[in-house]
């Protein structure tokens, strides 16, 4: 019997059936492992066979919390039952104190929502430009916001227009000018760049897309230095990093760097709901006035109730501490393996790279192979295995993970 789909139904399993369906009708911007997931809970995924896979990649963190917290789906029920979406042009319920318990945490004073990390990202590049502008220095249409060599803020064709991957921007231009990259961790070189033109510095404290590539000691602090000294605004793309990833609540806490703006997103949403937000200082976010930046479905109540229950999730089950206890430990597991393929370990909090030799052996084929012995993850730039898994893991798991893990390597290994 042949199906809607034009294939025959009768000799295609369920998973080879749907895997089909996304094959023949969905556009091919990604490569997923050969596994269907149907359902999840906690750090833990079942395929459509019932076959359990241990998740410690957590959808890039936005599962921060573990799918489907029973916290996190209790108010996204409530909420549905109340009111889903309204537009911006009126007040709700719960906009305003998710505003205030974001405020709270990052120590800064205001926050405009937007559903994506990207659109967060866009709403940071217009603040700084606007910001510039308003303050006199910058000529119209002159402005350039300085950011990072191997940068990943998102893929808008603004966004990627300022990345120095090719496999982002090819085919995407032409491209926005106005931005100017320099190496990562190197504070001085952005200092150099500074000039007349200058209306801020658009920085990811860890570079997780690159690979989770972790600056030099110091480098957000010397950030913070010479923004406060030069009068230039400082935003940090906190969305993969912030919200308990690096073992503090931001990755700025790490060296006391308040930015001038915050970019969040991912795990703002509680693994439910897209929700991203900009938060930055007053005379930053008051460039906007209405009728200059929006947002159909940003601020939703659906999303701000989620998102306001993820926070206090966050703090009242102490997930941050969670995440930087057993960060040490996932760092030190992984870093006993001995293996000559292994090139580099890093990462902070529960947020760890694996980065392997090309010329011995596929990341890809790691990652496969760690699938087929029961563990999820997705290597990154074909050479670096990530490890971030939910903060709700635990010991046992993390130690499965690695174990399965080294297994992995030593089968592809061994393939030759």
């Amino acid at each position: 019997m042949t199906g809607r789909a034009g294939f025959d139904d009768g000799v295609l399993s369920r998973s080879d059936k749907l895997t089909e369906l996304e094959r023949r009708y969905g556009a091919r911007n990604y490569a997923p492992m050969p596994v269907v997931l149907e359902r999840g809970e906690g750090v833990w995924l079942w395929d459509v066979t019932g076959r359990r896979y241990l998740d410690v990649m957590s959808a890039y963190s936005a599962v921060s919390l573990g799918h489907q917290h029973p916290r996190i789906v209790a108010v996204a029920k409530r909420q549905l039952n109340r009111l889903a979406v309204v537009s911006r042009a009126y007040y709700t319920d719960t906009l305003g104190p998710l505003m205030q318990q974001v405020a709270g945490i990052t120590g800064l004073d205001a926050m405009l929502p937007m559903n994506t990390g990207a659109e967060a990202v866009e709403t940071a590049i217009k603040a700084l430009r606007r910001h510039g502008y308003a303050r006199g220095h910058i000529r119209d249409g002159q402005a350039e916001i300085i950011v990072a060599n191997g940068n990943f803020h998102g893929r808008t064709t603004t966004i990627v227009g300022f990345s120095n991957e090719p496999a982002y921007r090819a085919g995407f231009g032409p491209f926005a000018s106005g931005f100017v990259a320099v190496p990562f961790g190197d504070a001085d070189a952005i200092e150099r760049a500074i000039g007349a033109n200058t209306a801020g510095i658009l920085i990811e404290p860890i570079q997780g897309e690159a690979g989770i590539v972790v600056p030099p000691s110091g480098y957000l602090a010397k950030l913070r230095e010479i923004c406060t000294r030069r009068k230039i605004p400082l935003v940090f793309d906190e969305v993969q990093s912030g919200l308990g990833r690096t073992g503090r609540m931001f990755c700025f806490e790490h060296e006391d760097a308040r930015p001038d703006g915050l970019i969040l997103g991912k795990a703002l949403g509680g693994g439910i709901v897209p929700i991203s937000a900009f938060v930055a200082t007053r005379e930053l976010m008051d460039v906007f006035e209405p009728g200059s930046h929006g947002s159909t479905f940003g601020g939703n109540p659906f999303a701000c109730a989620i998102a306001d229950e993820a926070i206090r999730v966050l703090i009242e089950e102490e997930l941050v501490a969670r995440s930087r206890v057993l960060g040490v430990e996932l760092l030190e597991r992984l870093k006993a393996i001995r293996h000559p393929a292994i090139v580099d370990v890093r990462g902070k909090g529960l947020w760890v790279g694996v980065e392997l030799d090309p010329a011995q052996v596929s990341g890809g084929a790691v990652c496969r192979a760690m699938m087929r012995n029961g563990v999820l993850t997705k290597e990154t730039h074909a050479t670096v295995i990530r490890f971030a898994p939910a903060f709700v893991i635990n010991s046992e798991e993390l130690e499965f993970a690695v174990d399965v893990f080294r297994r992995s390597l030593e089968e592809e290994t061994a393939r030759g």
